[in-house]
């Protein structure tokens, strides 16, 4: 596989006109950027599709400093060329990348730590599907978490792309989970997929129902992306000695909270956010995740779950469907000759 300078090359991308819903994201020609050093050029067959895409789209998380104005974070594709000090991967080698940005493009720079081999048990729409959620669960639930062999972890947004992430993950390094959803269609699906049991939102109390199961102890791990009321709720539902992890604020800042709960039952509530972090913070995640969860993806024990692949030119279509809330797992863009990879539990294309 070959490519011409970039410079004399344009490519087909995602422009993000102002801040406003998904009408707001166009295709429009950019050129194609050079690797610089350490970095690889990727011509990018697919791209999911994560919240933190629809906030920079309204204006709420602007990209790092240095990063592409084009959204996206995880990509998937075929290396073209490698810049200097790059010399893992070869062109046409099948890989994905966690990146600060630029994935809703027919071609991404990443830098060469942050990239892993697409496993051959998954295509590359599900290889897309991969960085953000493995990266942003490994460090949050397992680094700062610390979750354990027979703890159990409580999930919020369980059918999410993360809440599915973190499920798997879980279930295969031995915990049990819990997760909370708002459907009895998320229920079953969280179910079938190891959850040992799924707390409807709507109809029960996730702090009631997490004591019931836990036989009063609560839970050792909870992991957040709602925030708001489910702050202090979060206290009363964790185990003596928990650990609260926080990554994300969809419901706004943390109300009638009582700082008593933490003290007496010596929580410890951490939080963290995975694009402003340095390459070589993200490079130390890969090497632990190659180490201990690719070897289940290459054996097929788990696979990212896609809920429905969209075009590039449809970004709008996918990112209404991700504020609908109404998928369960990932949304990804196909971008390049990935029609015959389209997984069996893939939507249309």
């Amino acid at each position: 596989m070959t490519c011409k300078p970039a410079s004399q090359q344009l490519m087909l991308a995602i422009d993000i006109l102002k801040p406003g819903g998904p009408e707001v994201l166009v295709l429009a020609s950019h050129s194609i950027p050079r690797p610089r050093y350490g970095e690889i050029l990727v011509r990018v067959a697919a791209a999911g599709v994560n919240r933190p895409d629809v906030l920079q789209r309204r204006g709420l998380y602007l990209p790092p400093p240095g990063a592409p104005q084009v959204p996206g974070l995880e990509i998937a594709g075929h290396v073209v060329i490698s810049g200097e000090g790059a010399a893992r991967f070869q062109p046409g080698d099948k890989v994905c990348a966690l990146v600060p940005g630029g994935g809703y493009a027919e071609y991404c720079v990443a830098h060469e730590s942050n990239t892993l081999p697409v496993p051959q048990s998954l295509s590359l729409i599900e290889g897309a599907a991969v960085p953000e959620t493995f990266f942003t669960v490994w460090t949050n639930l397992f680094q700062r978490g610390k979750l354990k062999a027979g703890e159990t972890v409580l999930i919020h947004g369980g059918a999410s792309g993360i809440g599915t992430t973190a499920t798997m993950l879980s279930k295969a390094f031995g915990a049990t989970v819990l997760v909370t959803v708002g459907s009895e269609e998320k229920r079953q699906a969280c179910l079938d997929l190891g959850a040992d049991m799924a707390i409807n939102y709507h109809t029960q109390d996730f702090v009631e129902e997490t004591r019931k199961f836990t036989n009063g102890k609560g839970a050792n791990v909870i992991v957040d992306i709602i925030a708001g009321e489910y702050v202090a709720r979060n206290y009363k539902a964790a185990a003596m000695e928990g650990r609260i992890i926080q990554i994300g604020v969809q419901n706004g800042p943390a109300r009638e909270l009582n700082l008593m709960t933490m003290l007496t039952k010596r929580l410890t509530h951490s939080g963290s956010t995975l694009r402003p972090r340095s390459v070589a913070e993200k490079a130390q995640i890969a090497q632990e995740l190659e180490q201990k969860v690719w070897p289940l993806l290459r054996q097929g024990e788990i696979r990212p779950q896609i809920f429905r692949v969209f075009t590039l030119e449809k970004a709008a279509e996918a990112h209404a469907l991700m504020e609908s809330g109404a998928h369960i797992g990932k949304i990804v863009l196909a971008i390049s000759n990935v029609n015959s990879e389209v997984p069996g539990n893939a939507g249309k294309v």
